[in-house]
């Protein structure tokens, strides 16, 4: 299991994930998506599932906060993110630090 990836994502956008060597599984929902979890977190020591995904099993995810391996990071899709990852990597810091260390971005309308 050493240092291997996976990615999980909705479409076809995840297969990108491969040429930087991960290996790619396809979901078409969330449900779809937690039963891939489940079956690769014995294999896989990072797993990155796109954030439209990671939305809709965010139990699924925080099941495996308290565990070494595997580490499960949410990730913008090739049809960009939705903010769930960065926010999520925000209060993780936070809880971690104490302070927020993440810069925000300007929302200008």
């Amino acid at each position: 299991m050493k240092g291997r990836m996976a990615i999980i994502g909705d479409g076809d956008g995840a297969l990108v994930f491969r040429a930087a060597g991960m290996d790619a599984f396809r979901a078409e929902s969330g449900a779809e998506a937690k039963e891939l979890l489940k079956k690769l977190a014995g294999e896989y020591q990072v797993i990155f599932v796109t954030d439209v995904l990671a939305v809709q099993m965010q139990e699924a995810i925080a099941a495996y906060s308290g565990a070494a391996y595997p580490i499960v990071l949410s990730v913008p899709s090739v049809r960009g993110g939705n903010g769930y990852g960065a926010e999520t990597l925000r209060r993780y810091s936070e809880r971690a630090l104490g302070m927020d260390i993440l810069p925000r971005e300007d929302k200008k309308n």
